[in-house]
C-alpha cells in the first residue's frame, strides 16, 4: 500500500498548494484500489452493479439463422439471373419452432420474423415486395434483393464461448437484458462499496432543529448521500458531527472500521476554526490540497485506517463539483469499474465566458438544441459556490480546462452532463 508521500513523489510537478484537476485524478487513480469481494445477484438486483468477471456466453444468440422480416424465404442463388422470378409457396415457417418440410427448385416458404430459416434457404423477400402470381405463387421483381438479405446469422449477436460482457463493466438496463437473453438468472458482481458520510461544523443544523442566528441547515448531507446512492454505494449516514475533538475522533474511527471510504464536508479550508483538519492529521495519512479550480479548491485526501478519506469543502456547489470531478471517478475505480472518467459532451457556448488560464473552472450550464440541430450551452448566471439553486437549474457542468482562456460566443466547450448522476 503506497503512502501519500510515495504517490506524491511519483507525480511530476506535484504541488499541494496549486494542484491541477488532472493531477488530482492521477493521484487518486494511484491511491485507490478496487475491492476484491464479490457476490452473485439476480438480474433484477444487478442494475448499475460492476461485473466481477468476464461473462462467457453459454449459447449463441441467435441460436439459429432466422428471418429478420415477415416475408418469403428462398435460395439466394436464384437471384443471380438478374431477372424477375416466380416461386411456389410450399409452407409457412413460424417463430418458435422449426419448419419440418423440404424445399425443391422453384419453391419458397412463407416466413415470420424470428422464424428459423428452412434448410437450404438464405434470403428473405419482405412481404410487401412480393407480388401475387396465382394461388400459392409469388413473383419477385428484378434487382430487388441480394443473396443473404434479411437473414440474421446464428451467433451474429453473441457467439457461444465468447465474452458477452467484460469484467469491470457497469450493468446497464441493456446489459441486464443481454444477460437474460443468455438464459442466466444471476450474475457475478463486485460487492457494494461501503461509504460513510458526515457533515462537520457547529454552524450546521440537522433537519428538525430550530433555526438560530448564524446557522444553516445541512444540504450537503442530502446531496452527497443522493449522489452515493445513485452510484450504487451502500451508504453509512453519520449525520452532523460537531467541532469537538472527542466527537470527531469517535466519528472518524467508527467510519474507518465500517466503510471502504469516508466522505466529509467542511473543515478543510485554510484558517477554519475547527478541529477537523487536526483530527484527520492525527488519525491518518492525509494530504491537504489547494486545487487550481473553481469552485472547490480546498480538499483533503488520504487514508484513515483501511478507509480512503475524501474531505470536501463546505459550500454546497463545491461539494457537488468536487464529488463529480474527483470522488465519483475514484469510487468507481474502487468498485472495479474499468471506465471511471465521465465522458464530456461538446457544445457551442451561447455567451462569452471570462476565464483565467491556470485553473480548471466548472460552470453550471444548460445544454439545449439549436434550430440547426447543433448543441448550445449557456451558464445559469450567478456562479457563486453557495448558489445551490443553480445546480437544480443546470443539466451539466461546463468544463473550462486548466490551460483554457476566455470563451467567445460560438466557441466549442466541453460539458460534463448530469443525466443519471445528479
Amino acid at each position: 500500500m503506497k503512502s501519500i508521500a510515495d504517490i506524491s513523489a511519483q507525480l511530476q510537478g506535484y504541488d499541494p498548494q496549486a494542484l491541477s484537476a488532472d493531477a488530482v485524478n492521477e493521484f487518486l487513480a494511484r491511491l485507490v484500489e478496487p475491492v476484491t469481494q464479490t457476490e452473485s445477484v439476480g438480474i433484477f438486483d444487478a442494475l448499475d452493479r460492476v461485473l466481477a468477471q468476464d461473462l462467457i456466453s453459454p449459447i449463441s444468440v441467435p441460436a439459429h439463422d432466422n428471418s429478420a422480416m415477415d416475408g418469403y424465404a428462398l435460395d439466394g442463388a436464384l437471384l443471380k439471373s438478374g431477372g424477375a422470378i416466380e416461386l411456389d409457396v410450399v409452407g409457412t415457417a413460424l417463430a418458435g419452432k422449426a419448419w419440418q418440410g423440404s424445399v425443391g427448385p422453384g419453391e419458397c416458404v412463407k416466413i415470420m420474423t424470428g422464424a428459423i430459416m428452412p434448410a437450404g434457404l438464405d434470403t428473405v423477400v419482405p412481404q410487401e415486395f412480393a407480388q401475387a402470381a396465382g394461388d400459392h405463387r409469388i413473383r419477385i421483381p428484378p434487382k430487388l434483393l441480394q443473396p443473404g438479405d434479411n437473414r440474421r446469422l446464428k451467433g451474429e449477436d453473441l457467439r457461444e464461448g465468447a465474452p458477452a460482457l467484460k469484467r469491470g463493466e457497469r450493468l446497464t438496463p441493456a446489459a441486464c437484458g443481454l444477460v437474460a437473453s443468455l438464459g442466466m438468472p444471476s450474475v457475478p458482481v463486485v460487492r457494494r462499496l461501503r461509504v460513510a458520510y458526515f457533515s462537520t461544523g457547529d454552524e450546521i443544523l440537522s433537519l428538525g432543529e430550530p433555526a438560530r442566528e448564524g446557522a444553516v441547515y445541512d444540504s450537503n448531507r442530502y446531496t452527497a448521500i443522493g449522489l452515493l446512492k445513485r452510484l450504487g454505494c451502500e451508504v453509512i449516514d453519520m449525520g452532523v458531527v460537531r467541532d469537538e475533538p472527542e466527537l470527531l475522533e469517535a466519528a472518524f474511527m467508527q467510519a474507518a472500521r465500517a466503510a471502504d471510504a469516508i466522505i466529509t464536508s467542511g473543515g478543510v479550508s485554510v484558517g477554519e476554526a475547527d478541529y477537523t483538519k487536526a483530527m484527520m492529521k492525527k488519525l491518518g495519512d492525509v494530504a491537504f490540497w489547494k486545487i487550481a479550480m473553481r469552485p472547490g479548491r480546498p480538499m483533503a485526501v488520504g487514508r484513515i485506517g483501511p478507509a480512503i478519506l475524501f474531505g470536501l469543502p463546505g459550500n454546497p456547489v463545491a461539494v457537488m463539483v468536487t464529488f463529480l470531478a474527483f470522488v465519483r471517478p475514484a469510487l468507481l475505480r474502487m468498485m472495479g469499474c474499468e471506465d471511471a472518467q465521465p465522458p464530456l459532451l461538446q457544445a457551442r457556448s451561447a455567451e462569452a465566458i471570462r476565464k483565467k488560464a491556470g485553473r480548471t473552472e466548472y460552470q453550471r450550464g444548460v445544454v439545449t438544441r439549436a434550430a440547426d440541430g447543433s448543441l448550445r450551452v449557456r451558464t445559469t448566471g450567478n456562479q457563486g459556490s453557495g448558489v445551490l439553486s443553480s445546480m437544480v437549474q443546470a443539466n451539466g457542468l461546463i468544463v473550462l480546462h486548466h490551460a483554457q482562456g476566455n470563451v467567445a460566443v460560438g466557441d466549442p466547450v466541453d460539458v460534463m452532463m448530469f443525466e443519471g448522476v445528479i
